[in-house]
C-alpha cells in the first residue's frame, strides 16, 4: 500500500509539472515543451540518411525485388527544456538556457526488439546571457547558415532537402552572438549574428575525441545579417573554415582544405499564403550538409551549389496544401577527382495535404527523389508515400 501511495503521488506531481512551468528554486522557471510525431510510410527504394522520417535521397543500388516496403516511425518525437532565469533590478544581464533531445540516436543493440527502442540524441544544449538587444550564447546551437525550414509533418528532424537539395547548416558547440542593430519600433528589424564554433570534417578518426581534420584546422566562423518584418524576412550569411587533413604528428601544409560558403534566404507569409526558400554556393562544406553530404579525404576542392523553395496555402486555418522543390549540384570534375562513386546531382519534390486541429495535425505526403551518381552519371529514383500525425505540448 505504501508503494502504491508513493507511486500515485509521483504521478500526481509529474502531471502537475507537465501542465505548467516548474519553479526549481528562487525565481527561475523551467518550461517543458515538445511534440509527439508519428509516421507510417511506403517506399519503393531505400533512402539515405535512412528510411521513414529521415529519408532524404534515393540510395543506390536500385531495388529490383520486393519493390514496395512499409514501416512505422516515431523518431521525430522531441522534448525541449527551456530554462528562464528572472532578472533582478540590480542585474544587467538575464540568464537562460535550452536543452533538447529527440530519438535519432540509433537503437539499443541489434536484437529482435531493437527497432522499438530508439535512443535519445542530443540536439541543443546552451546557455544564454541577455542584455537589452544583445544575446550571447554558449553551447551547442544551430549555426547561422541554418535558415528557413520547409513545412512537413514527416520530415521534421531531417527537413525536406536537408543535406540533399540545397538545405545546409548544422548545430555545433561554440560561441554565438546576436545583436539587434535597430530599435524594436522599426518596421524592419535588423539583427547581426556572429558565431565561432567547433571545427569538423570526417569523424573523430581515432579513439580519442576532437582529433579530426576540423580540430587541427581553425574553428568554423559565420556572419549573418537578418532583416525581419511583420510579413516577410530575409537573410544573408557567409561561412569560412580550415581543415588540416594531415595525420597526427605530421606537418604537411599541402594537406589543408579551406571551406567557404555564402547563402541567401527569404520568407513571405500573409494570411494563409506562404512562400520561402534559400540558395547557397560554396566549397568543402560537407560538414554543414553541403555537396549532397560528402567529405573528401584529399586537399582537392569540392564545389557545390543548391537551393530550394516551398509554396503553401492554408484554407480557413484548417486545410493546408504545400509544394516543395529542391536541387543540388556538385561540380562534376571535382567530384570525379575526389570520389570513386560520387553523388553529383539531386532533385527532390514533395507534395503535402495537411489538416490542422489546434495543437495537433495530420497530413499525407508524397516525396520523390532523383539522384545522379557515379562516373557514368547513372540515375536512381525513389518514392515515399506517408501518413503523419503530430501533437504539440
Amino acid at each position: 500500500m505504501r508503494r502504491f501511495t508513493t507511486l500515485f503521488a509521483a504521478l500526481f506531481v509529474a502531471a502537475g509539472l507537465y501542465a505548467q512551468n516548474v519553479i526549481p528554486g528562487g525565481t527561475e522557471t523551467i518550461k517543458l515543451k515538445g511534440f509527439v510525431s508519428f509516421t507510417t510510410f511506403m517506399q519503393d527504394q531505400s533512402f539515405k540518411f535512412g528510411n521513414g522520417q529521415n529519408a532524404e535521397w534515393a540510395n543506390p543500388p536500385k531495388q529490383t525485388t520486393k519493390k514496395w516496403f512499409n514501416g512505422f516511425d516515431v523518431r521525430n518525437t522531441r522534448l525541449t527544456l527551456v530554462f528562464n532565469g528572472h532578472k533582478k533590478k540590480s542585474q544587467k544581464w538575464k540568464f537562460g538556457g535550452v536543452m533538447e533531445v529527440d530519438f535519432f540516436g540509433g537503437h539499443v543493440g541489434s536484437s529482435l526488439f531493437a527497432a522499438q527502442m530508439p535512443m535519445l540524441r542530443l540536439r541543443l544544449a546552451y546557455m544564454d546571457l541577455i542584455h537589452d538587444n544583445i544575446r550571447i550564447r554558449f553551447g551547442q546551437a544551430w549555426t547561422p547558415m541554418f535558415g528557413n525550414v520547409p513545412v512537413s509533418l514527416s520530415h521534421i528532424a531531417f527537413p525536406l532537402g536537408y543535406g540533399s537539395a540545397g538545405f545546409v547548416g548544422w548545430r555545433f558547440p561554440g560561441i554565438y552572438t546576436y545583436w539587434g542593430l535597430n530599435g524594436n519600433e522599426s518596421p524592419v528589424k535588423i539583427r547581426m549574428d556572429f558565431a565561432v564554433f567547433a571545427g569538423s570534417w570526417n569523424g573523430p578518426g581515432s579513439n580519442t575525441d576532437f582529433l579530426n581534420a576540423g580540430n587541427f584546422g581553425s574553428p568554423q566562423t559565420e556572419l549573418k545579417f537578418n532583416f525581419i518584418a511583420k510579413k516577410w524576412s530575409a537573410y544573408i550569411v557567409g561561412h569560412a573554415d580550415k581543415k588540416n587533413l594531415a595525420p597526427e604528428n605530421v606537418n604537411d601544409k599541402s594537406l589543408k582544405l579551406t571551406g567557404l560558403a555564402a547563402e541567401v534566404g527569404a520568407k513571405y507569409h500573409s494570411g494563409g499564403f506562404l512562400i520561402q526558400g534559400n540558395i547557397y554556393t560554396g566549397k568543402n562544406i560537407g560538414q554543414q550538409f553541403g555537396a549532397i553530404t560528402q567529405v573528401q579525404d584529399t586537399s582537392l576542392d569540392l564545389h557545390s551549389t543548391g537551393g530550394w523553395f516551398q509554396v503553401g496555402y492554408v484554407f480557413a486555418k484548417k486545410i493546408g496544401i504545400y509544394g516543395f522543390y529542391g536541387a543540388e549540384k556538385v561540380n562534376h570534375k571535382d567530384a570525379l577527382a575526389a570520389f570513386s562513386n560520387p553523388r553529383t546531382a539531386h532533385n527532390l519534390y514533395d507534395l503535402m495535404l495537411k489538416y490542422n486541429m489546434r495543437k495537433a495535425a495530420i497530413g499525407i505526403e508524397w516525396l520523390h527523389s532523383s539522384l545522379t551518381y557515379g562516373k557514368a552519371d547513372d540515375n536512381i529514383q525513389g518514392n515515399q508515400i506517408s501518413l503523419s500525425a503530430l501533437y504539440k505540448f
